[in-house]
């Protein structure tokens, strides 16, 4: 049977565990969905602006949980550029 299409809004984000949840609704975002209308980069600095002092490791977390791969498996190609994009938004 397929999949609801609200179903991918309300599971649960991989990846992130209870600190990276809180930051993240401390900023807004409680759903899948609120952080596919961010984005990983827009959500990691808004956490960091927020007064958070987040690491590396969560801007591969975010998204990790948007392609739905452990953080840990995305290219590290894919990681030099997220980082190089929330360096020039600094």
């Amino acid at each position: 049977m397929p999949a609801h299409p609200s179903d991918s809004a309300t599971r649960p984000l991989r990846n992130l565990g209870p600190v990276s949840l809180r930051w993240l609704a401390a900023i807004g975002v409680t759903t899948r969905e609120d952080l596919e209308r961010l984005g990983a980069i827009e959500a990691f600095l808004r956490v960091r602006d927020a007064g958070f002092r987040p690491s590396k490791n969560l801007l591969w977390a975010l998204k990790g949980a948007l392609l739905d791969v452990r953080w840990d498996e995305l290219p590290s190609e894919l990681k030099a550029q997220l980082w190089r994009e929330v360096e020039g938004s600094s």
